[in-house]
């Protein structure tokens, strides 16, 4: 009984982020979110795809995907193959400003890629006449799980 509130609860907190950013409670829609935020790293839209099956085509997928990057609910990040993968973005962001000035960690073995939020990047300072619009940092290597496989 207690489960069952808990993903009330998960269900209900993500129909109101729509809300909050203006946007219908679809199905798919949600489902990408709930997706999303059960995992532990970020996710193609490949992997999207197979896990929605028929919830959501191509086309519907990459318009919720671009949707909720324009609005500040996900961030994009690239993989060591050039994939796009998404996660959640933190609560500061908005449509106007996403502020996921985090390391990215991308492992060389099983080849997610993690958000290492706890790993904030410093502000730049630029020249007169530059302007930044997106910091990435990206570390490669072995994630936690490869590297206690690989010791194994």
């Amino acid at each position: 009984m207690i489960k069952f509130a808990v993903m009330e609860k998960q269900e209900d907190k993500l129909a109101e982020l729509l809300v909050q950013n203006g946007l219908k409670r679809t199905l798919p829609r949600l489902k990408v979110l709930d997706i999303l935020s059960k995992r532990d790293s970020a996710t193609s839209q490949p992997f999207l795809e197979k896990v929605m099956g028929s919830d959501a085509d191509r086309v519907t997928l990459y318009r919720i995907l671009q949707t909720f990057e324009e609005k500040g609910i996900i961030h994009k990040v690239l993989d060591g193959q050039g994939t796009a993968n998404y996660a959640l973005c933190t609560t500061g962001c908005s449509q106007h400003e996403h502020h996921d000035e985090h390391l990215h960690f991308n492992c060389r073995n099983c080849q997610r890629v993690y958000c290492l939020d706890a790993v904030r990047i410093p502000r730049i300072k630029t020249p007169p006449g530059f302007s930044v619009e997106n910091i990435s940092l990206t570390a490669v290597g072995l994630c936690s799980y490869c590297s206690d496989n690989k010791s194994e």
